[in-house]
């Protein structure tokens, strides 16, 4: 590294923000380029136990954050179950996270510039890197992309990402509190709705792979959802809400295969990489982790070591979501849908409850996620089988209705 010159963040996210103060807790120059700095992003904004673990200056943001320990798993069918998280999933509005991180990076020493990049190209001794933007022109040893899956200079770097590699979103902010999480699965899209509350309002949205089915139409389905079953439940209204629509990265197998990240003086993170969970579309633990392996390359003098170092602990688990991707939303197991079989495993069994928990906690990854249902597969069957069998003798009612966390679920048949 070029001591002369700084490193350079384009994109003032939770990645960038991060990456940011890391370099510059460790005294390196740094500058940070985003056009709004922080803003509120169309999604979730959900922070799981494992995150809040990793960085725990999150999990201590107190009123920023809105602790959820219940959620609501809805089948296409409509079979509904309710969950108890032994980890509460901290759900942020994305303003305030970002507000937090940048003002964190601000005080590790980062220079940040409220300026849009219009142009990155190296320069005439090809050593450096030249950034302009309406304002000025600024030079950089590094540069480190932190901008999102369809960033305008991803292509400078690699080719764009395919429309095949991409997830749309679209959704409400709506004025109002829950303490309920949802997640409605749906049937012919590879996808999920999902009501998230945050600390004063909801945001509800869906998300479906690009080209299987339009913005608009994922917007009407979310809208009929909402009128019909969610608004009046809890005597709200769309009035007043604000609506937003956001494209997120969904790799395939063969895209995962061939990634790049970084090359020579650059590197990408965060969404800019495509690093986001392909089933849940989650993303905030994989940017702020790819954030922090990037910046530790780059302070032990081998900043080449990021590819390594994701390739190590974050692809594999990436990968492995994209291959059972298709077979988790359109797959059958024992005669029905792997999502109705998911929904109706979760009120039948207290030990596939445990095993969603640590799912949501994101405590139970992928690679090991086959070995623990065949551990857990003889009570999971057993208590399967004594909620079965419990039905005769439950005076017409559902014999789940004694069990809290499934209360007021129908008949699983």
């Amino acid at each position: 590294m070029r001591a002369q010159r700084p490193i350079a963040i384009v994109g003032g996210g939770p990645a960038g923000a991060l990456a940011g103060a890391r370099l510059a807790a460790e005294g390196r120059d740094v500058v940070l380029f985003d056009e709004t700095l922080a803003w509120e992003k169309p999604c979730g904004g959900g922070l799981t136990h494992k995150a809040l673990q990793r960085y725990p200056f999150l999990a201590d943001a107190g009123g920023e954050s809105n602790p959820v320990k219940q959620c609501e798993l809805i089948s296409p069918s409509g079979r509904r179950v309710r969950l108890h998280l032994r980890h509460p999933v901290a759900i942020f509005s994305r303003l305030a996270l970002n507000r937090l991180l940048l003002e964190r990076a601000r005080r590790s020493g980062v220079e940040l510039h409220q300026e849009r990049v219009t142009r990155i190209a190296r320069t005439g001794n090809g050593k450096d890197w030249q950034l302009v933007t309406p304002q000025h022109e600024y030079q950089a040893s590094y540069v480190m992309l932190a901008a999102g899956a369809r960033n305008s200079f991803r292509s400078q770097f690699l080719s764009p990402i395919s429309p095949h590699d991409l997830m749309v979103t679209a959704g409400y902010f709506i004025p109002g509190r829950s303490s309920l999480m949802q997640i409605q699965f749906l049937k012919g899209i590879t996808g999920y709705l999902w009501v998230f509350p945050r600390v004063d309002h909801v945001s509800a949205g869906i998300a479906g792979k690009m080209g299987e089915t339009s913005t608009l139409e994922l917007r009407r389905t979310l809208e009929h959802w909402l009128e019909a079953e969610w608004l009046k439940e809890h005597g709200l209204r769309l009035n007043g809400a604000r609506f937003y629509s956001h494209i997120l990265p969904s790799l395939r197998p063969q895209t995962f295969e061939t990634l790049e990240v970084c090359g020579k003086d650059w590197a990408m993170i965060g969404d800019s990489a495509g690093l986001v969970d392909p089933i849940t579309g989650e993303g905030l633990y994989y940017a702020l982790r790819s954030a922090e392996l990037c910046a530790g390359a780059l302070l032990a003098g081998r900043p080449e070591d990021y590819r390594a170092l994701l390739q190590e602990e974050v692809l594999p688990e990436l990968k492995l979501a994209a291959r059972v991707s298709e077979r988790f939303y359109r797959g059958q197991v024992f005669g029905d849908s792997v999502l109705e079989q998911m929904v109706s495993l979760t009120a039948r069994s207290a030990s596939f409850r445990d095993l969603m928990s640590d799912l949501f906690a994101g405590i139970q990854g992928y690679r090991d996620l086959r070995a623990r249902l065949y551990r857990i597969l003889p009570a999971v069957m057993a208590e399967g089988l004594a909620g079965t069998l419990s039905l005769p003798w439950s005076s017409g009612r559902s014999a789940f209705a004694t069990d809290p966390v499934s209360e007021h679920l129908p008949p699983a048949s």
